[in-house]
């Protein structure tokens, strides 16, 4: 926000907040910027013998070497491993100047995700998803009976069975359009509750 004569000016499009007399705006939209240990989803766009090229929802692919995919490749056979379309669950390993990033599968529970559905939500609403002390995440996974990964690229994996799938969904899609309410815990949980 600028102060251009005595009149306040919001330099994004967004919804104005007011917190401790502190104003700000939560803007309409954001895009992911890729920081060193985000866990991300992804997506296989492309590969060469020895490199995946993942869509990380940034500005641009990130890159994952085959020395950092879990379990052993090899030379050549990334196509065997995982193919274009493939979804992967990575970590962002760092960041250049640029904003080109390189990811590992190295790590507890990073993987490629045979299973489940990826649904997005604007990345600029993950703390909506998740909720004060992650209580919203833990509620939404209760009553849908789904597990849940939130990437902070605003790309959340949920696997269940399909009501359940459903459920999570519903949930997730009335944060992606009313997220800017201070009402939404209640809209959730009346989603929820149904």
């Amino acid at each position: 926000m600028l102060r251009r004569n005595g009149e306040l000016i919001a330099t994004r499009l967004g919804h104005l907040r007011e917190k401790d007399g502190e104003l700000s705006v939560n803007p309409v939209h954001t895009s992911y910027t890729p920081r060193p240990g985000d866990l991300i989803v992804g997506y296989v766009e492309g590969m060469r013998s020895n490199i995946w090229f993942i869509d990380i929802g940034g500005p641009f692919n990130a890159i994952l070497p085959m020395s950092l995919a879990a379990g052993k490749v090899d030379f050549g056979a990334t196509r065997e491993y995982m193919d274009v379309g493939s979804t992967v669950l990575c970590r962002v390993q760092e960041v250049d100047e640029n904003h080109g990033a390189v990811v590992t599968m190295k790590g507890m529970g990073l993987r490629k995700l045979n299973s489940g559905f990826v649904d997005t939500v604007p990345s600029h609403l993950l703390s909506r998803v998740v909720g004060v002390d992650g209580q919203m995440l833990k509620s939404i996974k209760e009553a849908s009976d789904c597990r849940m990964v939130v990437g902070q690229n605003g790309r959340i994996w949920i696997e269940g069975d399909a009501s359940g799938t459903r459920l999570a969904r519903s949930a997730l899609s009335v944060i992606r359009e009313a997220g800017h309410r201070p009402d939404i815990e209640s809209r959730v949980r009346g989603i929820l509750e149904e």
